[in-house]
């Protein structure tokens, strides 16, 4: 069974094999090994810590196959992006250039350096195995850090975001960054990419223009795909809207990536929450409660104790957080009956209380919510935006 859990020092081998298989490179996952272990250490430093409000802490997640113990995954919360030095971006602007003497009244899109996210809680590092398959894990991995998020309010800002992968090539290349970082720099982007410490470095302040970048001066290439997310992070997208982040009007500096923001208060995790109790379920019948859960076109099915649905389910039992998928009764119920390896994972016991929160939205709140997902119209309008964390 699949479980999120915070890494370890001992997971330091497996971690660094994953940031040197990430393609395109995590600036949030070092490559280097002494950089990684600091990394690890600060994090176990974290969530060991007695936090009143956000600081210089990091919270890096794995991802663990129960019965083999192999990690396939990481994934991180920054408490207080560039606590140490400002976490720069572009904010994307709408400016008005008119003249009433030749009746021209025109939008023009500009970029403009900011440091408006400096002290916001981010989420970042999101690596999954690519022998994983199905879109289950990318979810647990991505969502158990929102689970942790709202049960530990003190430790992270009311507004969390994510900055995405932006769009490049085959060979890593980005039309974005060849158009206007690499007339900075003069490197190329993976090298940027990994020295720029999670956009928080001096360097960016003193090399990036600091006046707006009109966008329709900028190539056709570039433009298109200002905001665009990485088709590698089209579903890290999608489980981002689903557990209520919205596009934001600000850009990744490098690659244009889109950033996506969400109130707390607001998020899946914390207005959908439910507290149960453990009670302890057989195998059989967990196992016959999810093959017939797996039939279901909606996730859900109906039998004699009423519908199932597939939940996050997440203890923090003695401190140390656990989050799984298991398939609980719907709403209404206060018990979680849960399968002794998914006891295991979460580190539980009978009558043990739970965080449960269901992994996607009921068919009725997605009608109502339906055509609220536009994208703001600060972005240029001459892109398409797919459905669909980066660094």
């Amino acid at each position: 069974m699949l479980f999120v859990r915070p890494a370890r020092l001992s997971d330091l081998d497996a971690l660094e094999h994953m940031a040197r298989a990430a393609r395109p490179v995590l600036h949030s996952l070092p490559h280097d090994r002494r950089a990684l272990e600091a990394r690890v250490a600060l994090s176990e430093d974290s969530f060991r810590a007695d936090v009143d409000f956000p600081g210089e802490e990091v919270y890096l997640f794995v991802l663990e196959e129960g019965a083999t113990g192999k990690l396939l995954g990481t994934a991180s919360v920054v408490a207080a992006a560039g606590y140490a030095e400002p976490f720069y971006v572009f904010r994307n602007d709408a400016l008005i250039h008119a003249s009433r003497e030749l009746h021209v009244n025109r939008k023009i899109h500009a970029l403009t350096m900011s440091h408006e996210l400096t002290g916001k809680s981010r989420l970042a590092g999101f690596y999954i195995d690519p022998s994983l398959r199905g879109d289950a894990a990318a979810h647990l991995l991505s969502r158990a850090r929102m689970m942790y998020v709202a049960a530990n309010r003190r430790r992270f800002t009311p507004e969390v975001f994510s900055l995405l992968l932006g769009v490049t090539d085959e060979e890593g290349t980005s039309p974005f960054w060849e158009a206007v970082g690499r007339r900075f720099f003069g490197r190329d982007f993976a090298q940027i990419e990994m020295a720029s410490g999670g956009r928080s470095r001096t360097f960016i302040a003193e090399v990036m223009p600091s006046y707006p970048l009109y966008v329709p001066l900028l190539p056709d290439a570039a433009q298109r795909v200002i905001g665009e997310p990485n088709a590698k992070a089209l579903l890290s997208y999608d489980i981002h809207l689903e557990e209520g982040f919205e596009p934001d009007r600000f850009v990744d500096i490098f690659d244009a990536g889109p950033v996506l923001t969400a109130q707390v208060d607001r998020s899946a995790c914390v207005a959908f929450n439910e507290t149960r109790t453990v009670r302890e379920a057989s195998e059989s019948a967990m196992s016959a409660m999810s093959a017939m859960s797996a039939t279901s076109a909606v996730g859900a099915v109906h039998d004699e104790r009423g519908a199932c649905t597939t939940y996050l389910v997440a203890s923090n039992r003695g401190g140390d957080f656990r989050c799984v998928l298991a398939e609980l009764p719907s709403a209404g119920h206060s018990d979680a009956p849960l399968a002794g390896h998914a006891r295991a994972a979460l580190d539980v016991m009978h009558g043990d209380p739970v965080r449960c929160v269901p992994l996607h939205r009921g068919a009725e709140q997605a009608e109502a919510e339906e055509g609220n997902d536009s994208y703001p119209d600060s972005y240029s309008t001459t892109q398409t935006h797919p459905s669909g964390d980066r660094r």
